[in-house]
């Protein structure tokens, strides 16, 4: 274990994770401890109540004083490091007076609509720079030096652009991770192996031929492995936007809780947020495997077929749910309960996929 760059074994892996875990949180409740004020069963009086304006003031002040050095202490107040029994306890609330869930699929649905459109654009614009050698010249260089800009600094020209709705914070979150991904697509296109792309041009292949069947795949196989380092940076630009115009979201709750000095529900929606980003990047890892099996099988698996068909309408029903807004006045209600009859149906495919695959692997 302690050999440079060694391997752990299943067993020690599991055992040291659960280790540093637990480690973790005894830290964190030790600090919390620590970090605590006494609460003590004393009220000071106040000052300004007629009933004690007779009084003498110095005799008041000193009774006041004895009494508080008296009191008996009834307990610890967390103002500054919550424990984590209290971030646990602080769920229920969230759920009962704060609308957790409405906020948290407030901002995932942000998230996911900044993704799509980052993806469609960087794929867009990184091909015709990737591609093109014009728009290479032109482009490739100023592109470059914008993953130097600082986007927080931009949130006032977004704000004077597109408004303080959820267009803006889409846009900001769409921008955030554009600069960066349209760099990462022209790369993931030079490095595109040259022995596939003469096996092609033996055979006679056409330009779309080749972007089918080489570039395409090449390109998209490297790229979710891209989009899963970005989880954590498009969840830092989402709460930026959304705690700039507090309308709703996991970074407005968080806004107005600290405001309100709820540290247990800030921490706990905090812990939210990164529960939320591990399934992200799960997400991505599982697409990942399935629309790109030949990274991780040997052998063609039965059961595939039907879960990338699945996929496949399940991103097609959420690229409409995104897209048709912006063409036709559709009701929003009627638009999400078609899309969700649609991505049940395509679940249900996917499962259906997954047993057959489970079957597949399982006899091989």
């Amino acid at each position: 274990m302690f050999n440079l760059q060694g391997q752990l074994s299943r067993t020690q892996s599991l055992t040291l994770g659960i280790a540093g875990a637990a480690l973790l949180i005894g830290l964190w409740w030790l600090l919390a401890e620590m970090l605590a004020v006494p609460a003590l069963d004393y009220r000071a009086p106040n000052l300004d109540d007629p009933s004690l304006q007779n009084l003498n003031r110095d005799s008041l002040l000193l009774a006041d004083s004895i009494q508080l050095a008296n009191a008996k202490q009834v307990g610890k107040i967390y103002k500054i490091l919550p424990t984590p029994l209290h971030v646990l306890q602080a769920y229920p609330k969230l759920t009962h007076e704060d609308a957790l869930a409405k906020h948290a699929l407030h901002s995932i649905w942000l998230n996911l609509n900044g993704y799509f459109w980052a993806i469609v654009l960087s794929l867009f614009i990184g091909g015709l720079i990737g591609f093109i050698p014009l728009f290479n010249g032109l482009f490739s260089k100023p592109v470059d030096a914008l993953r130097y800009l600082p986007i927080s600094a931009l949130t006032g020209l977004f704000m004077l652009w597109f408004g303080l709705g959820d267009g803006m914070k889409v846009a900001f979150l769409a921008f955030g991770i554009l600069v960066y991904m349209i760099p990462v697509v022209v790369q993931r296109i030079r490095e595109t192996e040259n022995v596939h792309l003469q096996t092609t041009h033996t055979l006679g292949a056409t330009g779309w031929q080749t972007m089918r069947s080489v570039y395409i795949p090449s390109v998209f196989s490297k790229f979710t492995e891209d989009l899963r380092v970005l989880t954590a940076i498009s969840w830092t630009y989402i709460i930026i936007a959304e705690i700039l115009n507090n309308t709703g979201g996991l970074g407005s709750l968080i806004y107005w809780l600290a405001r309100r000095d709820k540290t247990d529900k800030v921490f706990a929606v905090l812990l939210l947020i990164i529960f939320i980003g591990i399934l992200q990047d799960r997400l991505f890892v599982y697409l990942d495997k399935r629309l790109f099996p030949y990274k991780h099988y040997k052998t063609k698996a039965e059961g595939l077929r039907e879960v990338q068909t699945g996929i496949y309408i399940v991103l097609g029903a959420f690229a409409l749910a995104v897209l048709l807004p912006l063409f036709i006045n559709f009701p929003a209600g009627m638009l999400f309960q078609g899309a969700g009859l649609v991505i049940l149906a395509a679940i249900g495919l996917i499962l259906m996929g997954e047993m057959k695959l489970w079957k597949s692997l399982q006899s091989t």
